[in-house]
């Protein structure tokens, strides 16, 4: 009688386990859902009613859409370990002073690296020069292992996490504020990039990753229950 009560309790909080988990892995798939459309929203709304540089900056939104005329600052920074079309690669960024003297880092998009890790030599683009695009969080840091950035040469800088305010000094550049001008692809100059958001917030792909987790756990419990009731019923059996 005590085992049956035991083995009717065990199974209880098995059951008990798995729909919490399943909840919980739906509330995920949810949240990812719903970051998504956010996120296509705010890139909707701020490609139509793009503002100078300056007028973005000074907007407490994350995301902006910017259109405005200035030049490209001297230095280039690479951010490495950027991956894309399952190659590795680097992300080119340039400072920019619009006219009026707001200035952030441009996103002139991502670069293929040779087998060689050989960094490249990338001329500079027009200047003066119109541009236009959407002001946004830079990616997402990571772990924070070793320096932020180290001098390549010839006015280039590989970094490991893109830090704009800890870029400006080495950049030439009084400040530089802690978003970047993601460049418009239709633009005729920079290498391949797109608008695709992903700000620094809980991205959708990180909530899937947790619903996975959540709905894995929810199967353990049911496999770990499945083997001891296994279990259970052969030692009663022998």
């Amino acid at each position: 009688m005590m085992r049956q009560h035991t083995r009717v309790l065990g199974w209880s909080a098995a059951w008990g386990a798995i729909v919490v988990f399943c909840l919980l892995g739906h509330w995920q798939l949810q949240r990812m859902q719903q970051k998504e459309t956010l996120l296509v929203a705010q890139q909707q709304a701020a490609a139509r009613a793009p503002v100078p540089l300056a007028r973005a900056l000074a907007a407490p939104d994350a995301v902006q859409g910017v259109a405005d005329h200035g030049r490209f600052l001297p230095g280039l920074v690479l951010l490495d370990n950027q991956m894309r079309h399952g190659r590795a690669g680097v992300k080119l960024y340039r400072p920019f002073r619009s006219d009026a003297g707001a200035m952030v880092l441009v996103d002139l998009g991502w670069r293929a690296l040779p087998a060689d890790r050989a960094l490249p030599e990338v001329p500079t683009p027009p200047s003066p020069v119109a541009l236009r695009g959407l002001l946004a969080p830079p990616p997402a840091a990571g772990l924070a292992l070793g320096p932020p950035h180290v001098e390549a040469g010839s006015g280039r800088w590989l970094a490991a996490r893109l830090q704009p305010a800890a870029l400006a000094p080495v950049l030439g550049v009084p400040a530089l504020p802690a978003r970047v001008l993601r460049l418009d692809p239709a633009l005729p100059f920079g290498d391949e990039r797109d608008l695709d958001l992903l700000p620094n917030t809980l991205p959708p792909q990180r909530h899937l990753g947790y619903a996975v987790q959540w709905f894995g756990l929810a199967l353990t419990v049911l496999i770990v229950a499945l083997v001891l009731e296994w279990r259970r019923r052969r030692a009663a059996g022998g």
